[in-house]
């Protein structure tokens, strides 16, 4: 009795028409296509495809097949192949994307409700006017300075500070260096003038 249910099942398999079942999926709503579906004849062996990148897919069946669609993050479709004239069918197939509502979270930074009391119980009744002035004092920015690094905006005032006491020392060396700037040479040029120092009678050799 098997044997016969089997060798009718396959003349009936083989007296449908045989045809290219091709088309694109894509999701319902936003018409994106949907890549890498895995698709099921389910009424063929449950034999097994997928889909291209874009949602194309195209492979040889019957008419009257049953294909099932399925993919991660969306409901699954079914489809039948419709009995056509022609020896080939394109089908649009639209996938309803799932919404997954998760439960509300709420974070603590503390391992449970109890550490959190504790830590809020400890919590110091200090005056603010107080405690700015500890963090303002000279020996907690000394301590910040040594620990924070410094910001580009800092680095480059002192960069510029550097360069503007260079180059005033660089001047004042300069003009120590330059005896018409010093009022005695100045003195002493003048009486060395007065006295004939430097007459033509006294430069010949």
């Amino acid at each position: 009795m098997g044997i016969i249910c089997l060798m009718s099942s396959a003349v009936f398999a083989q007296s449908k028409k045989i045809l290219q079942f091709s088309g694109l999926i894509t999701s319902t709503g936003s018409d994106l296509p949907v890549g890498f579906v895995s698709i099921r004849n389910t009424s063929h062996n449950n034999q097994t495809f997928m889909s291209n990148n874009d949602g194309f897919f195209s492979f040889v069946a019957h008419a009257g097949d049953v294909i099932e669609f399925t993919s991660v993050g969306f409901d699954p479709v079914t489809f039948q192949i419709p009995d056509v004239q022609d020896d080939k069918y394109t089908a649009s197939i639209k996938m309803r994307a799932l919404l997954i509502e998760l439960p509300a979270v709420t974070p603590f930074p503390w391992a449970s409700y109890e550490d959190y009391l504790a830590e809020f119980m400890a919590l110091g009744g200090d005056d603010p006017i107080a405690t700015a002035r500890r963090n303002l004092s000279p020996d907690a920015l000394a301590a910040l300075a040594r620990v924070v690094p410094r910001s580009a905006e800092e680095i480059q005032t002192y960069n510029s500070l550097q360069r503007h006491q260079y180059m005033q020392n660089r001047n004042i060396n300069q003009r120590m260096n330059n005896p018409f700037l010093n009022p005695f040479n100045w003195y002493q040029f003048i009486n060395s003038i007065k006295k004939g120092d430097y007459s033509r009678e006294k430069l010949k050799y």
